[in-house]
């Protein structure tokens, strides 16, 4: 601390002395309006993602069990074995093989759990770029994406995904021409997120099929981000990178608990990856959190072992709420959209809106719904708006009641 001299106290500049990758950061435009409207009474919060109902009652009794039990001291940096290897029969389960063609089932190695899938993300990140690499990045995309890569110093490189259709029969699609012509000699990886935050996009067989031939051909790592792959509305699960590979192929898988099973606050996730990286991965969840607590594994344990029905549960609430959305938001004339295929998102364009952030404010203010603003979602997302359709009908309901009204008085 120093004295101008006027005798005034001058608070040193901290921020000059900290990491450029971390000063820069990016913030997120979800928490931006998420802070805005927090605590408006009678609000109806689409911002986020995840629903309103809480974890259940048998997953939450697990965890309490444990901490009865004295489960409160380090643990496997890897994860429970007994969870690694529930999450290989659950993967056989709904996968069969990790590996496409085989009748191999998912090995207990290929699997580490995280603290969220947010850690799983960063571990991935971790290992494949760093200052100066590029990964590419389909867009519109979940925002973390860009702020892993950004605090690591790699950068990230935005593919905007193409809207095509008409009407009512609008669909999200990746250009692998577009993919393709992102790729210089400084390109490490791809991250790919299907289902998609925010738009629902669901790539297809030939688009994944697409994306693995340009990584084989420039040697390049997948990150593929499934979290959202059971949560799809045609029946059975979304196409995976799983469907395609084989085992020489350098994909790694994101996931979470989060979603399937309404664990967002209990931060339990996975990282799937050949098992030869478990050496570097102990290492960096040693380096980052020092594993994950054992009462929230046995919660992740009772999950995935007898959460079938509560996700059958989620799903069809989730098709119901995305009905409501859809058909109510369409019959005001207003807003377009592609109706989307899997996740719990809507990224829906309001006529003459070009400034959405401005836009998701105005719905605080006015409508007392709260929604994402396209501008934290990359390239393309601008013009539009994230609605999380997690929430249960009724509420979805008279969400689109308030948004209705409210744009018939502009």
């Amino acid at each position: 601390m120093t004295l101008s001299e006027s005798g005034q106290i001058e608070t040193p500049d901290f921020v000059r002395s900290i990491r450029t990758e971390a000063v820069h950061a990016p913030s997120s435009g979800i928490v931006e309006v998420f802070n805005y409207g927090r605590g408006r009474q009678g609000l109806i919060p689409l911002w986020v993602g995840e629903g309103d109902m809480p974890t259940p009652t048998f997953i939450r009794e697990a965890a309490t069990r444990s901490l009865a039990a004295g489960e409160t001291f380090y643990t496997h940096q890897l994860g429970l074995p007994e969870l690694r290897s529930a999450i290989a029969e659950y993967m056989t389960r709904h996968y069969q093989s990790p590996f496409a063609g085989s009748t191999v089932p998912f090995d207990a190695n290929r699997f580490f759990v995280t603290t969220g899938g947010m850690h799983a993300l960063h571990i991935a990140v971790r290992m494949v770029a760093g200052v100066g690499d590029e990964v590419l990045v389909p867009t519109p995309a979940w925002p973390n994406f860009v702020g892993a890569l950004s605090v690591c110093g790699a950068l990230p490189v935005e593919v905007p995904l193409q809207m095509g259709g008409t009407g009512d029969n609008l669909a999200w699609h990746l250009d692998p021409g577009m993919l393709a012509a992102a790729i210089t000699p400084r390109t490490r990886a791809i991250i790919i997120n299907t289902p998609s935050n925010p738009t629902g996009w669901t790539g297809s067989l030939e688009e994944l099929s697409a994306v693995l031939e340009l990584a084989r051909a420039h040697d390049l790592w997948i990150i593929a981000d499934e979290i959202y792959g059971r949560i799809v509305y045609d029946g059975g699960r979304a196409p995976s990178f799983h469907d395609l590979i084989g085992p020489n192929d350098k994909v790694m898988f994101v996931q979470t608990f989060s979603k399937n099973w309404a664990m967002t606050g209990l931060r339990c996730g996975w990282l799937e990856a050949p098992p030869d990286l478990a050496p570097i991965i102990e290492n960096l969840v040693q380096y980052s959190t020092s594993g994950n607590s054992v009462p929230i594994q046995r919660a992740a344990i009772a999950a995935i072992t007898r959460g079938e029905d509560f996700v059958a549960h989620q799903i069809a609430r989730f098709a119901k709420s995305r009905t409501i959305l859809c058909e109510g938001l369409r019959k005001t004339g207003k807003v377009r959209f592609a109706t989307p295929p899997g996740a719990f998102y809507l990224f829906a364009r309001f006529d003459g809106a070009d400034d959405t952030r401005a836009l998701a404010i105005k719905m605080v203010d006015e409508a007392n719904v709260g929604v994402a603003p396209g501008t934290a979602f990359g390239a393309g997302g601008a013009p539009y708006v994230r609605i999380c359709f997690a929430p249960k009908p009724d509420d979805m309901q008279q969400a689109v009641e308030r948004i209705s009204a409210w744009l018939a008085r502009l």
